[in-house]
């Protein structure tokens, strides 16, 4: 608990992290048990010092309670936007602490009590409105981060090549391998191009046994510091009707591969004190996922792998993270196939992705996803949820392997 709250603290001043916890505990404690157990009768809400009662209060704690729940969230990332937004929500709970005492306490001694509250709330607000560049600071770049060279797989198409530039615009020289060498060929020659970095091609099929070994040993002469574990497959079907051969190498390719890589690669990135290992997952292993159920297992595999090594790591200076996005403007939908279905671009699931880096130990990729990945396992029994699923994914496979 001590060292998970020390990683949850990390990046902030204390008063920061006071207000993070001050906001979750409003918003995930105080507040829906304001709205959803004290009777209407007895319920009050106070906006600019003026007390409200009733259905006008239940209906202000909405507001109040997003409000809060963006504060948590956004302290808890840092997010840009807080700045001045904080500080003026501040500001006006400043300007209610004088209103309430001078509306509804009488006299001198109102104005005291107002004077009394209104004091440390405006200085609060103005130390928010004074952390501009805490809430604006740039971070380093990756190479600045980690190091000179990435080594990226499943490079070829899709969050592979949208990895691959998103770590050249930082300045980070690449690594790309897939099975397809022209493919990288050709995104070799783009990004040394527009970014002027250093690339090498290694075409490599991580399907065979020995193929994340042969990956390894054609980068041993470089100093790879950032480990993008991004090649896999998937394929939609019902158990039965799915090739058993394919079904071995999804296996091979999503789990085996990337625990080949990192356990080959990380030795050097221990030795360096610093580096970055990343897993491309999916919302698809969250739950349990009928016709497409070896998929959703692998993804499964590689997020528990993954947050698992974040914790063994982070004291070493190696950043972990898994990004799970859901439906991807990809070849996956037409590789797996699946019935084509609307996802978001690649380049956003990368953004997603690089923004989290070092931050946290997994992130879903779009706020609709992360609520397909959590409401559903949450709210709802197990062995619901895995009909629901089949349901969606009926919808997305074709009838003569569903």
């Amino acid at each position: 608990m001590r060292d998970w709250l020390r990683a949850l603290c990390d990046g902030r001043p204390w008063w920061m992290n006071a207000l993070m916890f001050f906001c979750g505990y409003m918003a995930f404690v105080y507040l829906p048990w304001d709205f959803f157990v004290k009777p209407a009768a007895v319920d009050a809400e106070v906006w600019f010092g003026i007390r409200f009662h009733g259905a006008a209060a239940k209906l202000l704690e909405i507001p109040h309670w997003a409000i809060y729940a963006a504060g948590a969230y956004g302290f808890r990332h840092m997010r840009p936007w807080l700045w001045p937004w904080a500080a003026v929500y501040t500001a006006q709970v400043a300007l209610g602490m004088l209103v309430w005492n001078a509306v509804y306490v009488e006299g001198f001694i109102g104005l005291a009590l107002g004077l009394i509250s209104f004091l440390p709330f405006l200085g609060l607000a103005w130390a928010l409105w004074e952390a501009r560049p805490v809430f604006e600071a740039e971070r380093p770049t990756l190479r600045e981060r980690y190091g000179e060279w990435a080594l990226v797989t499943g490079a070829s198409a899709g969050i592979g090549a949208e990895f691959a530039r998103a770590l050249a615009r930082q300045g980070v020289s690449c690594v790309l391998s897939a099975r397809r060498e022209d493919r990288l060929r050709e995104l070799a020659a783009e990004l040394e191009k527009n970014h002027q970095v250093a690339t090498r091609v290694v075409a490599a099929d991580l399907a065979a046994s020995d193929g994340a070994d042969r990956l390894a040993a054609a980068v041993a002469d470089l100093d790879v510091a950032i480990l993008v574990n991004n090649a896999g497959f998937g394929l939609a079907g019902r158990f039965d009707r799915c090739d058993p051969k394919r079904l071995r190498e999804m296996v091979q390719v999503n789990c085996m591969a990337p625990v080949a890589l990192t356990a080959l690669l990380l030795p050097r990135l221990l030795e360096r004190g610093r580096g970055a290992v990343l897993i491309t997952g999916s919302v698809a292993g969250r739950q349990p996922l009928p016709l497409h159920g070896v998929y959703a297992a692998t993804k499964a595999f590689d997020l528990l792998f993954g947050e698992a090594l974040a914790v063994e790591l982070r004291e070493h200076g190696i950043d972990v993270l898994v990004v799970e996005p859901g439906p991807t403007e990809t070849e996956f939908q037409e590789v797996a196939r699946e019935i084509s279905h609307p996802g978001e671009p690649a380049s956003r699931v990368v953004e997603v992705a690089l923004d989290a880096l070092g931050r946290q130990p997994s992130v879903v990729s779009g706020w609709g996803n992360w609520l397909r990945a959590n409401a559903a396992s949450r709210l709802a029994p197990r062995s619901l949820v895995a009909w629901l699923a089949r349901d969606v994914m009926a919808r997305q496979t074709p009838g003569d392997v569903s």
